[in-house]
């Protein structure tokens, strides 16, 4: 009994372990709900009851946990957060193995989808539409690992098969490139100094995508804004984003992420820029970034306020230049 008490003591004594955050909200409006959710499983909280969740006690776990308690109180609903040592009932390990059975449901799914994209290349031939494609895939997948990787605290054993699975389809493409395909460094040279053509009228897919264009691609490109129809190209012109571009939409990827699949564009941060634009331009939510709904309103603010087509890529420009220097220092 006294040694049980000293240990008690001596546990109080100490820095919390754990960050708890008690939140409750009305069952309607769900968009509350669902948003808080969303927002705790990003920053890697798992659950110990229906609306008690969990974090290891670290500066920014704290910091997450008070901006989403301002949310859930500004909005109407209540909230508590709390540092805290386990005392009884689960133990402090029980808790590491919650998180690493969350974890590994995540990098399960990544082997998963991985093994898809393997199965859809070992169909037959790997044309090069297919290989951008995979490639494409690869990146977000290599993101998504690595962004589930900034909340593994207990290191799961998930990550483990994730990264073999990726490993294998990454070994899988890359030995499909023949002898026909173009290095990037040859494409590149191919498109220099050219004229861009593009609706005008812009919005975010080609403001961004003349962005990309000048920046990695063709530093001295001109752009040229024409009506979306009957237009005749000159044979030196090269189209984007309009009707019977040399680049445009493909499947269900936007302007933006075919141009960086086909020059191989994998400059840090652009993965991200990408995911955003996606969903502001294509609006399927895929990604579900949280930085989407502002960077949709400041687009929406950016065209109400310039009217030419010119003004309109130079002050996107500076807004995707910005967005990419905190992507690369953004720790998610």
């Amino acid at each position: 009994m006294f040694e049980q008490l000293y240990q008690s003591v001596v546990s109080f004594n100490r820095p919390a372990r754990w960050l708890v955050f008690i939140h409750q909200i009305a069952p309607k409006p769900a968009y509350l709900r669902v948003k808080v959710g969303r927002r705790l499983a990003r920053v890697g909280a798992v659950a110990l009851k229906n609306t008690v969740y969990v974090l290891p006690r670290s500066d920014a776990a704290l910091e997450d946990f008070q901006w989403l308690l301002r949310e859930v109180v500004g909005e109407g609903g209540e909230a508590t957060l709390l540092e805290a040592h386990l005392i009884d009932g689960l133990s402090d390990v029980d808790v590491e193995a919650l998180f690493r059975r969350a974890r590994d449901a995540d990098y399960a799914q990544i082997a998963t989808d991985a093994r898809a994209l393997e199965q859809r290349l070992e169909v037959g031939e790997i044309h090069e539409e297919l290989r951008r494609q995979a490639e494409t895939e690869l990146a977000r997948l290599t993101a998504r690992i690595d962004e589930i990787g900034r909340i593994d605290f207990f290191s799961a054993a998930g990550r483990v098969r994730a990264e073999e699975q990726l490993t294998t389809v990454r070994e899988r493409v890359t030995l499909s490139q023949t002898s026909s395909s173009v290095p990037s460094a040859h494409k590149h040279a191919q498109y220099q100094a050219r004229t861009w053509v593009t609706r005008a009228g812009v919005h975010v897919d080609r403001i961004a995508s003349a962005w990309l264009i000048r920046r990695f691609i063709d530093a001295q490109a001109s752009f040229k804004f024409v009506p979306a129809q009957g237009y005749q190209k000159a044979p030196d012109e090269l189209r984007f984003d309009m009707f019977e571009a040399e680049f445009s939409h493909e499947g269900d990827s936007c302007t933006f992420e075919v141009l960086c699949a086909r020059f191989d564009l994998r400059e840090p941060g652009l993965l991200q820029l990408g995911e955003l634009i996606h969903d502001i331009d294509i609006k399927d939510n895929k990604f579900g970034r949280p930085e989407t709904a502002g960077l949709a309103a400041q687009i929406k603010g950016l065209t109400l306020l310039h009217q030419q087509d010119e003004q309109r890529l130079a002050r996107g420009g500076q807004v995707f230049e910005e967005l990419l220097s905190y992507f690369n220092h953004k720790k998610e």
